[in-house]
């Protein structure tokens, strides 16, 4: 390439700057957008729930909400206790947890993200057959109150165990039913 044609070029992409613009990232969400979304994935309905969910499986569409997506699931206790999955229940609690804190608003919404966790683990046991269902709504209960008394879910052995009786006592039932028929 000639030099003398190395300003022309340069001057030709300033000028190409100059009426595009710079190049900026993605605008964020005010805060009031932000909390708008946030109560909007945070409330006890289903409609709720999926809507928190899809968002979950396609984070990058949300970015310029700097949502906190990090989880430790159930903290301490089973995310599976005794085979029923409490996983995602726990993850969108811990994202209400998280992002309500982060702007600042965590204890007037506490109580209705607790609520939304109990019918989380509601829903979820509801996919289980009517002879094990009682055991998970146990521990989905248990679960509840823990993150309602404590904040965080901590369950004591003696509630598993409780449940696993329940379980077992279920499943029992299942097979003598199936074998009548």
């Amino acid at each position: 390439m000639p030099r003398r044609l190395l300003p022309i070029l340069a001057a030709s992409a300033f000028a190409v700057l100059a009426i595009l613009g710079p190049a900026s990232p993605a605008a964020a969400a005010t805060p009031e957008q932000k909390l708008s979304v946030l109560s909007s994935w945070t409330q006890t309905s289903a409609g709720s729930y999926h809507a928190w969910n899809s968002a979950r499986t396609n984070q990058g569409a949300w970015a310029e909400y700097g949502f906190n997506w990090s989880t430790d699931y159930c903290s301490s206790s089973p995310d599976n206790p005794l085979g029923f999955n409490f996983e995602l229940s726990c993850y969108r609690h811990d994202f209400g947890y998280r992002n309500y804190k982060s702007v600042g608003q965590f204890d007037p919404n506490k109580g209705r993200l607790d609520s939304a966790f109990y019918e989380d683990l509601r829903r979820s046991c509801a996919t289980y057959n009517t002879f094990v269902r009682p055991a998970c709504y146990s521990l989905a209960w248990t679960y509840y109150q823990a993150v309602r008394v404590f904040g965080s879910v901590i369950v004591a052995q003696s509630d598993l165990d409780r449940a696993a009786r329940l379980k077992a006592d279920g499943e029992r039932r299942a097979a003598a039913a199936a074998a009548a028929r």
